[in-house]
């Protein structure tokens, strides 16, 4: 899916002007207030009302959100009813939602269970198990990992890449953690103030970015997961 000149204004300020192509699975990666957030919002068309977007997007395929486009939250606790047993959200028949637990390595068994009975890294394996019930062709996630202890986001990783594998989705990786973006994605863009400051295939720009906002975020961000682990 190539997206062509994203641009978002609002008040007259241009605050995104970019484009960028997922191929396989990229990442976009920057600092608060980089515009990251933006982006995505106006692909899932979530932006309000007062900001105008202007964008063109190419794909082999028809974009519907909810379906060829599906979305992982960052706080599954807020995407779910937390008076709703599981079950009753999954919107499918109980075959369908067993099926799809077991892709994601859940047990059918809490399907019967409410949200608050889950631990954080179930939850967003129930997220995850959502957005892919509709057989997407594109997965965008809004930093799916941030609130994982460091065992649990690499099991969640380590899913994304075998689910991708089976069911040969793009992935669009919002995030400003680079350590885990190098882990998920083949491609990297790096945002600052809207604009793109470079992007490329991820193994390149990590071994030899481009700019000294990228070099910061890079070390920062690995910097960061050293003194977690």
């Amino acid at each position: 899916m190539q997206v062509k000149r994203l641009q978002i204004d609002f008040n007259e300020t241009r605050l995104v002007d970019i484009s960028f192509d997922i191929v396989h699975s990229l990442a976009l990666v920057g600092q608060s207030g980089s515009g990251k957030s933006l982006t995505l919002k106006a692909l899932l068309g979530m932006l309000p009302s007062g900001m105008n977007v202007q964008m063109q997007i190419e794909a082999p395929f028809a974009l519907e959100r909810g379906k060829s486009i599906a979305f992982v939250p960052q706080n599954p606790f807020t995407a779910l009813s937390a008076m709703t047993r599981i079950e009753a959200q999954m919107m499918m028949a109980h075959d369908e939602a067993q099926e799809i637990f077991e892709a994601v390595g859940l047990s059918a068994s809490l399907l019967g269970r409410f949200p608050s009975e889950l631990s954080g890294g179930q939850l967003q394996r129930v997220i995850i198990a959502m957005a892919l019930s509709v057989r997407p062709k594109v997965l965008l996630l809004d930093e799916p990992t941030t609130a994982l202890d460091p065992k649990t986001r690499e099991r969640i990783i380590d899913l994304l890449l075998k689910l991708q594998e089976q069911m040969a989705f793009q992935m669009l990786f919002v995030t400003h953690d680079i350590a885990s973006a190098s882990a998920l994605c083949e491609d990297l863009c790096v945002l600052q103030s809207g604009r793109v400051v470079e992007q490329g295939a991820m193994c390149r720009v990590l071994d030899a970015p481009q700019s000294d906002y990228t070099r910061t975020l890079i070390a920062s961000s690995f910097a960061m997961r050293e003194f977690r682990l």
